[in-house]
């Protein structure tokens, strides 16, 4: 009989086999998205230090939509950008948290690009 695949199970072990090979430093940041049925969190995180620069997600004031779908994505990709523009972050390391470069997480990728930051 063949058993059912657990997907988040999958995809924590792709994200810890990812992370033994990204880490962010001061000079370029770890951009870490996380995506779940009712939102989309983002954060610049300096690992050396163990601090999250900066954040945003569909949860703040700035962003119109609430959803987590593509255009909420776009929101919260240039709202990262834009605050990571304010602290002076240029280029960053994308962790995509092991989720497949599709849909949310390209669209989000996309616009923090189209917002300035560099990977």
């Amino acid at each position: 009989m063949v058993s059912k695949t657990n997907r988040k199970l999958e995809r924590e072990r792709r994200h810890a086999r990812v992370r033994t090979k990204i880490s962010g430093t001061a000079e370029r940041p770890r951009l870490c998205m996380y995506r779940s049925n009712t939102g989309i969190y983002a954060q610049i995180i300096d690992d050396t230090q163990g601090k999250t620069l900066v954040a945003a997600s569909t949860m703040d004031k700035e962003v119109k939509n609430k959803h987590a779908n593509c255009e909420a994505a776009k929101e919260v990709g240039t709202l990262i950008a834009k605050r990571a523009a304010d602290k002076k972050i240029e280029t960053v390391v994308f962790d995509r948290s092991g989720y497949i470069y599709h849909g949310v997480v390209k669209s989000l990728a996309e616009a923090a690009r189209e917002g300035g930051l560099k990977f």
